[in-house]
């Protein structure tokens, strides 16, 4: 019974995941085929958002007393300080932004990785060695040259776009019939 109402409210909200499919769909081309611009226009778009959303979060500091003031003032202050920065140096903000996730997956590839080695030597098996083995060899080529995968993170993001938006389309077609 409530899968039929599950399905049921999928159909009838079909258009939804249809736009969400169209969206990711010309993202995703635009990603692939024009990234320069695409990423800069993306993080313009961040900029807006962190300075509006530090504006709200000061406002916040005097109507809501469920969070501590002063975590609704540090958050609001970073926020509107970040989205100056990003409004200011787009082009900056749009290199540093992918380069900086590059690191972080690059760090984050050694300590799972490490972790997973010393699982595969304490009980956790080959498959867990081999793993280990594979998250470190990917941390040290994104920490080995981020700037080079950096540059590649908006190909990656558009073809993944480009399948959740197929996939999408797909499914509200799915949902709607």
């Amino acid at each position: 019974m409530a899968t039929a109402t599950a399905q049921s409210d999928q159909s009838d909200i079909w258009w939804v995941f249809l736009l969400e499919g169209i969206a990711a769909l010309l993202i995703g081309f635009l990603l692939i085929t024009q990234p320069g611009a695409t990423l800069v226009a993306m993080v313009v778009f961040l900029g807006f958002y962190w300075l509006m959303m530090g504006v709200i979060e000061i406002v916040r500091v005097f109507v809501d007393r469920s969070v501590a003031w002063y975590w609704s003032l540090l958050i609001g202050i970073l926020g509107i300080i970040a989205g100056i920065i990003v409004l200011h140096h787009p082009a900056f903000a749009a290199v540093l932004l992918p380069t900086t996730i590059v690191l972080y997956l690059g760090i984050i590839g050694l300590i799972i990785g490490a972790v997973q080695i010393v699982g595969g030597f304490t009980g956790g098996g080959i498959g867990s060695f081999a793993l280990g083995v594979i998250n470190v060899l990917i941390g040290l080529i994104l920490l080995g040259a981020p700037m080079a995968a950096a540059l590649a993170v908006p190909l990656v993001f558009g073809i993944l776009l480009l399948i959740e938006g197929a996939a999408l389309i797909i499914w509200a077609f799915r949902v709607r019939s």
